[in-house]
């Protein structure tokens, strides 16, 4: 098995019941364990800043599927939880991202790990510095890459990484 992390956010609908929901999916799926969550969290919208904000989460996963596999599953989820890509950086219902898979560098023309965008993204580094603050990225801990970033406006909305479990 593998430690995968993936980050999960949205802000159409019931984002906070998508992201459970996606989240269980996930666990009863051969090959794939959620092993822990982060707090869920409020942030602001991030791309395209005209969009209600958003509640993002990161989740540890023990996988022992490939990474492109792992990534076609979260895309097939986001499908079943009626996401539609409309606009880049616009708002949805889910999204699920493959954030980093072991300490594996991965680069095709479908998948890039770390996750391309991970350092600039506050709102993904602050759930993920709670599962994996140590975790290397671009030769720097996520706990490093946090510290350069503005995290105003992000919020824990839950007390604990058990809300997936709750709802």
């Amino acid at each position: 098995m593998t430690r995968a992390q993936i980050g999960l956010g949205g802000n159409m609908g019931d984002p906070a019941a998508s992201m459970a929901e996606a989240l269980r999916l996930l666990d009863r799926t051969q090959g794939v364990s959620v092993t822990r969550a982060s707090r869920l969290y409020r942030t602001p919208p991030w791309g395209r800043l005209d969009q209600p904000e958003f509640l993002n989460a990161c989740a540890d996963l023990d996988v022992s599927l490939e990474p492109q596999s792992l990534l076609d599953l979260a895309l097939q989820l986001e499908a079943r939880l009626k996401r539609v890509r409309v606009e880049r950086w616009g708002p949805r219902t889910i999204d699920i991202d493959v954030l980093a898979y072991g300490q594996s560098s991965i680069e095709t023309p479908t998948l890039t790990l770390p996750h391309p965008r991970i350092r600039e993204r506050a709102f993904v580094l602050m759930p993920l510095a709670e599962l994996a603050p140590d975790l290397m990225i671009e030769g720097r801990t996520v706990r490093h890459w946090l510290a350069q970033l503005d995290v105003s406006g992000i919020e824990p909305v839950s007390d604990d990484g058990e809300w997936w479990h709750r709802l």
